[in-house]
């Protein structure tokens, strides 16, 4: 085998792709928690992941031990309906260029973070990894699905052929510190999160903390950039927009669907005990990483509006779509392999949402 088996020493040199993410900062944080302090990073002014010229030259010039492939295009529905062609190329190419560069410079691992979209729009629930492949992909986002399978079989097959050590991780959906929160590109936590703490702000009159929020942080919808911050009824008018009124909170759909999270700091634990404890002979093609349960979101948006103590009521709007109905991953390899989650979901929500405010 070219890999040593083994825990990691701390000397070892460790590069983070994607460290400005949630996920990849989370890894970063875990690592140095640990006592890993050789950790190389590049933002993607500094290194061009997309380019195969660039991303060899970091290897060949860093020469890294170990890997996480956390960096990616990322996007919620309408990005990734408004942009599959970008969603496909970019990531197809971010994660052949690394897994390809870290083959042929040595690397002793490789952990390629992958996603739950991999799966099949039918996927029986719980979904199972060897239920990759075996109907068809939900349309919304089979461009930055299809990337990420063919990053697993990458993965698989140079492990096959040149006797590497990568691994591929399947997440379920994550929340956390460095999350997302513009309301047109976030996923579903985050987007609550700030829709809820923007409706109480409201309610509460407090215009001077609505304006500091909106300028820390872009909103999207085009809706940024015709703001007046000096006119309470354009901010009014922009966050009415966005479902948050001073009387109500409107959601999407009727609340009957359920939905999986997972905190990123569970995640960036499973990542560092399959680094250290498991090669890629245990683990297989892939593995999922999830909590193995999931919420009602009826039940979400009432904890949510406990924990940000939004005085409004929710309203639904049923005119929208629910989307599917249960999304729920398998936990029954990665318990097999050692790992269980410690973050519980409502106190993860209130690290996030404290990290969120005072961020």
């Amino acid at each position: 085998m070219r890999y040593k088996e083994g825990i990691m020493d701390k000397n070892s040199k460790i590069y983070i792709a994607g460290h400005k993410g949630l996920v990849g900062s989370a890894i970063e944080r875990r690592l140095r928690k640990e006592g890993f302090d050789n950790i190389v990073v590049r933002t993607s002014f500094e290194l061009n992941l997309i380019s195969q010229k660039e991303t060899e030259e970091f290897f060949r010039q860093e020469k890294p031990d170990y890997v996480f492939l956390a960096a990616a295009k990322v996007g919620g529905i309408l990005a990734n309906s408004t942009y599959p062609a970008e969603f496909l190329y970019n990531n197809l190419m971010i994660s052949s260029n690394i897994i390809n560069a870290s083959y042929k410079y040595n690397v002793k691992k490789l952990v390629n973070l992958g996603s739950s979209c991999i799966y099949p729009k039918c996927a029986p629930q719980p979904m199972k990894e060897d239920c990759l492949l075996t109907s068809q992909l939900e349309q919304t986002n089979e461009g930055y699905a299809i990337a990420k399978i063919a990053a697993i079989k990458l993965c698989h097959y140079y492990n096959k052929q040149f006797k590497t050590n990568f691994i591929s991780l399947m997440p379920t959906n994550q929340y956390g510190i460095n999350d997302n929160f513009n309301l047109e590109t976030a996923h579903l936590l985050p987007m609550l999160i700030r829709r809820f703490h923007l409706a109480k702000l409201l309610y509460n009159n407090d215009f001077d903390n609505i304006v500091k929020d909106l300028k820390k942080r872009k909103i999207g919808y085009g809706y940024d950039e015709s703001i007046d911050y000096n006119n309470e009824e354009s901010i009014v008018e922009v966050l009415n927009k966005i479902g948050a009124y001073k009387d109500k909170v409107i959601v999407w759909g009727d609340g009957s669907v359920y939905r999986e999270l997972m905190s990123s700091d569970d995640l960036a634990d499973a990542c560092f005990y399959l680094a250290e404890n498991k090669d890629a002979k245990e683990i297989g093609e892939l593995v999922n990483i999830t909590r193995g349960d999931d919420i009602k979101l009826s039940k979400l948006y009432k904890l949510l509006q406990d924990i940000v103590g939004l005085p409004q009521k929710i309203e639904y709007d049923t005119t929208k779509p629910n989307g599917t109905f249960r999304k729920l991953m398998d936990d029954t390899k990665i318990k097999k392999l050692g790992w269980s989650p410690k973050v519980e979901l409502e106190q993860g929500i209130k690290d996030t949402y404290k990290w969120y405010i005072n961020y």
